[in-house]
């Protein structure tokens, strides 16, 4: 027994003593190329170690080798696919008889992996000539969390990476990983498991930590903790939960995310954002659930730049496309930060409307994502408008935008709105339909469109459509119609009662009461900021073709007036030309005393751009209907009047007064200046000037 036990100790002895010469003794030559061989067969690669290979095989199995290459990928270039200075692994020996691996040392020095995608094809896929065992998959075809799937002890002790460099390139975009540190440890596969590391990503450092519970928890299927946190000037990213009990991946936890710049996030990933003060700060605070295909994340808070609200979001990210719905309430939301720029030009003439940009509105933002939410905002800000106690559905489906406003309140009116933006085609098409009821007109026009010249109550209904890649464009294309009734109200910037006053005043100068209140009238204008005509209702409808707006029924009428007018408004030229035909139904009380008006007809007329309207007596039609008077007076006359009592006398019939303009004496009192005597004495002066021009020439010749 003694010899036995002695032959065993040296025998023991010799294999020590063997595993300590052996590397000395042998040539790297005579296991460098097999290594090579075995390695290139295993990933169907070439695999090079270039530099010196060293082997120790105890007390550990340790094996360095620098200079190691992989070749690519058929079809990717001569370029390595990854290559490092230096590759380090250790294996403790003794430990392997018992099936427990324990890994003292795995190291990449100065590793650069290539990785290129072109088409459907890719170069980090690695296919073997010989079928390897499947791993355990679910029905989809996924990897399957069960009992026993890691049936090894085992242990990491030194694992490092050591500034690697990624780099990523899929034809149109390239994304590079530096500087890139990884350290890993892994007492046991029943101990908690932690990863700390560094980067630089196209320029941005970064740091991010990860802990998971258990190894053999997570691979077979038992509820297994996890927290992550990834940190930089970018971003800081935090989820602290667990990964369920189940056989696939899914998370469950708290949640928090902060990026402090979202436009320089978006230059970073690739994607540059329109130039605009918006999109700055992003911020959530809740739990999200799910798998690594749909998440669904309940916000206890969110904030986009000044916008702040809460409530629940699923993103599925299993399609081409990421699909979100979901749910927000907003205590406010203004998007007019998040609309087109307006042009810089300044307006024609000093403030107001400016002219329609030229520049192309960018949608390619509808393009990102799928979308369906409900949100409820209590007050939303568009441009001027201010609407409260908003219902919103946002429909966004393959680049159509569809935005129902089911319920809003805006300046003491309630209605509803649907706004579609299609950015399928090259030139996208935009649509709009609203009905209002109840809507005070006055600030509503004044924040819709700057008008100002409208007070009331009422209803509105507007059918549009249009299509173009720019404001101007949009406004040369427009169609549709649209309905409008309102009541109790005034226009402002004309005074149509004293307007008629006026012209009756001059036509009227029998009556020297008359004659004193158009005088004393004519003191202040017809026109202007401070005058208005108050009116019980005031309705009509209008069509839109090319961005001409057509209108040819209005009606407005008051206790004294009826109002009615026809016209046109030039949206892609910004310039209006309306005419008013307002018509006095009841005796108008002047600052002189009662005159009887009834039946009198002064037509008014509202031109020009949209920041230069003006608005007074329609000259021309008042014209027309004195020169066509003044003409059938003259030929079917007695001769006893003057040219000019006859063309008074004419345009007295021609707005509906009739009868004669001189007093009982035979004397005329005109001292009335308005637009329609100016326009009379004009075409008289005219004339006379005309008469008296061949006399003057007869005098200064004398007889022959």
């Amino acid at each position: 027994m003694k010899r036995l036990g002695l032959g065993l100790l040296v025998v023991v002895g010799v294999l020590i003593a063997a595993l300590f010469i052996l590397p000395a003794i042998i040539p790297a030559a005579a296991y460098k190329d097999r290594v090579e061989q075995a390695a290139s067969q295993a990933l169907n690669r070439d695999i090079v170690l270039a530099g010196d290979v060293r082997l120790t095989l105890f007390p550990r199995v340790q094996v360095q080798a620098d200079n190691v290459s992989i070749a690519n990928a058929d079809g990717f270039g001569e370029d390595a696919f990854a290559e490092m200075t230096q590759m380090r692994v250790g294996v403790e020996l003794l430990p392997l008889l018992s099936r427990r691996v324990e890994i003292t040392e795995f190291v990449l020095v100065e590793p650069v992996i290539r990785l290129e995608q072109r088409g459907g094809a890719n170069n980090w896929t690695f296919a073997s000539d010989e079928a390897a065992p499947a791993p355990a998959s679910s029905a989809s075809g996924g990897f399957v969390r069960q009992p026993g799937a890691l049936p090894i002890e085992a242990s990491f002790g030194d694992v490092r990476i050591e500034n690697a460099e990624i780099h990523f390139s899929d034809g149109t975009q390239s994304q590079n990983i530096t500087g890139l540190n990884l350290a890993i440890a892994l007492p046991s596969l029943d101990e908690e498991t932690r990863i700390e590391g560094s980067l630089a990503a196209n320029g941005e450092a970064l740091e991010f930590d990860a802990t998971l519970g258990s190894i053999r928890d997570f691979f077979e299927g038992r509820a297994t903790p996890i927290a992550l946190n990834l940190g930089g000037r970018l971003v800081d990213l935090g989820f602290d939960g667990e990964i369920p009990e189940g056989e696939a991946i899914a998370l469950a936890g708290d949640i928090r995310a902060d990026i402090p710049n979202i436009r320089a996030l978006a230059a970073f990933a690739g994607a540059e954002l329109p130039p605009g003060d918006n999109l700055e700060r992003f911020s959530t605070r809740g739990r999200i659930s799910g798998t690594t295909s749909q998440l669904a994340l309940t916000a206890e808070s969110l904030r986009l730049d000044d916008i702040t609200g809460s409530g629940g979001l699923t993103a599925d990210l299993s399609g081409a496309k990421p699909r979100i719905t979901g749910a927000l309430d907003l205590p406010a939301l203004n998007v007019t930060p998040y609309l087109p720029e307006a042009a810089d030009e300044a307006p024609a003439s000093g403030s107001g409307v400016p002219p329609w940009s030229e520049e192309e509105i960018d949608l390619a933002g509808l393009g990102l994502v799928n979308a369906q939410l409900d949100l409820t905002v209590g007050e939303l800000t568009y441009r001027d408008i201010e609407v409260s106690d908003a219902a919103l559905n946002v429909v966004l489906e393959n680049s159509r935008l569809v935005a129902r406003l089911q319920r809003i309140s805006l300046y003491e009116g309630q209605g509803a709105v649907t706004i579609i933006a299609n950015a399928r085609s090259a030139t996208p098409s935009f649509s709009l339909e609203a009905s209002l009821d109840g809507l005070d007109a006055y600030p509503f026009l004044q924040a819709a469109a700057g008008f100002e010249r409208l007070q009331g109550t009422g209803s509105m209904g507007l059918n549009f459509n249009a299509t173009g890649s720019s404001q101007a464009a949009i406004m040369s294309s427009l169609d549709g119609n649209g309905t409008f009734n309102f009541a109790d109200g005034a226009i402002v910037g004309i005074n149509i009662a004293q307007t008629i006053r006026n012209v009756s005043g001059f036509l009227n100068r029998d009556n020297a009461d008359s004659a004193d209140t158009s005088t004393e009238d004519s003191e202040s204008a017809e026109t202007g900021e401070t005058q208005t005509t108050d009116f019980t209702s005031l309705g009509g409808s209008f069509t839109i073709v090319d961005g001409q707006l057509s209108n040819q029924d209005l009606l407005m009428l008051s206790p004294l007036l009826r109002v009615e007018g026809l016209g046109n408004v030039n949206l892609p030229g910004q310039s209006v030309d309306y005419r008013l035909r307002p018509r006095a139904v009841a005796s108008i009380e002047g600052q002189g005393g009662a005159s009887d008006l009834q039946g009198v007809i002064v037509p008014i007329r509202i031109r020009g751009g949209f920041n230069d309207v003006s608005i007074g007596v329609d000259t021309e039609a008042v014209g027309r209907a004195l020169l066509q008077g003044a003409l059938n007076n003259a030929i079917g006359g007695d001769g006893s009047q003057s040219l000019e009592d006859t063309a008074r006398n004419a345009l007295r019939d021609a707005i509906g007064l009739g009868g004669s303009d001189t007093s009982d004496d035979g004397t005329d009192e005109d001292t009335q200046t308005d637009p329609a005597q100016q326009l009379l004495q004009g075409l008289l002066n005219s004339r006379r000037s005309r008469d008296t021009e061949p006399d003057e020439e007869t005098t200064d010749e004398g007889p022959n």
